[in-house]
């Protein structure tokens, strides 16, 4: 006997993404220029490196871990970009003896070290068996310190055609930054759904003692999925530096808090087992729609900040209300 559909249900596991949507309507409804095609492009450019760098979170929350590192090695990740990518006549250039390197050079260059940071939270975490929340927490300090120390605090710019026309060119209609993010989704989509990775990490995340007994890897796929995470936060840093034309040390800051956000409202669980990439783009999606509507509704930016929190810790208390009602 088929099971009749659970309006009740359904209003109360998307409550947020259906709020954002009577948000979006209203927005459309008050304001111009809200429904057109140059604020659907902004929010797609918008959209892809924080798609890229939520990606990377979902597999550490999938397993009950998180990252608490990830803005933190965004920031990191565009610095060395920078460094790497400024022009060669730029007068300014943090460091002039370095030769020209092409950008896909640099980004493999960063991709390495923001993988290694990645290996280092994942042997803390599976082998030292530090909390997450409190391995992640050290290593985004760690990071912090150590891109203030590389960049002097000085913010860097100056960076060469090649490296901006990633973030501002296109094929047709469809940006550069998009096409990133749909080969990240489709790997994710992939390694999430057809690989034997992804079979154990959903594994760990639904009993971590029942995998290791079945004979699942634990500390080895642990590791995997933060070097994975390191690197598309390499990735993303790598866009949002050419996005924005410059980077700093406070490139990238309260990222790992949206992404984290973003994953709990697509469905991504943080008491683990749990999540699908599409949820979470949809997860994505719904908070920078709702920052572009606040935006648009000209709403003082620390109001902003307030509606984002609680966006967060209402998400989180929806995703754990599900999982007791499970249990």
């Amino acid at each position: 006997m088929q099971k009749s559909f659970d309006v009740k249900k359904f209003m109360s596991n998307n409550a947020i993404i259906l709020l954002i949507l009577l948000l979006s309507a209203l927005t459309g409804f008050t304001t111009k220029n809200f429904i057109t095609w140059t604020n659907f492009g902004n929010l797609v450019v918008n959209v892809s490196p924080r798609f890229i760098i939520a990606c990377g979170v979902s597999g550490c929350l999938i397993t009950k871990g998180t990252d608490l590192s990830a803005g933190r090695a965004v920031g990191l990740a565009a610095c060395l970009s920078a460094m790497m990518l400024q022009s060669i006549d730029y007068a300014a250039r943090m460091f002039p003896w370095m030769p020209d390197i092409p950008w896909p050079i640099a980004l493999l260059i960063t991709m390495v070290i923001m993988g290694a940071f990645g290996a280092i939270n994942g042997v803390v975490i599976s082998i030292l068996k530090v909390p997450p929340f409190i391995a992640t927490l050290g290593m985004q300090t760690i990071i912090y310190g150590l891109c203030s120390l590389i960049t002097n605090n000085q913010p860097m710019g100056g960076y060469k055609k090649s490296y901006l026309t990633i973030a501002s060119g296109s094929i047709g209609p469809i940006p550069y930054l998009m096409i990133f993010a749909a080969v990240v989704g489709a790997y994710f989509w992939f390694l999430y759904n057809k690989t034997r990775h992804g079979k154990y990490m959903y594994a760990i995340g639904g009993n971590e003692n029942a995998a290791q007994v079945a004979g699942v890897n634990v500390q080895a796929s642990l590791i995997r999925i933060y070097i994975l995470a390191g690197c598309m936060y390499a990735l993303a840093g790598f866009l949002v530096g050419a996005k924005a034309g410059g980077a700093s040390t406070a490139t990238g800051m309260g990222y790992e808090l949206e992404a984290i956000a973003a994953c709990t409202i697509g469905g991504v669980s943080a008491n683990g087992g749990v999540g699908k990439v599409g949820g979470i783009l949809i997860g994505v999606l719904v908070f920078e729609i709702l920052k572009i509507c606040l935006q648009f509704l000209r709403v003082d930016p620390a109001y902003t900040y307030i509606a984002q929190g609680l966006v967060i810790v209402i998400a989180v208390a929806l995703d754990l209300r599900k999982y007791l009602q499970k249990k």
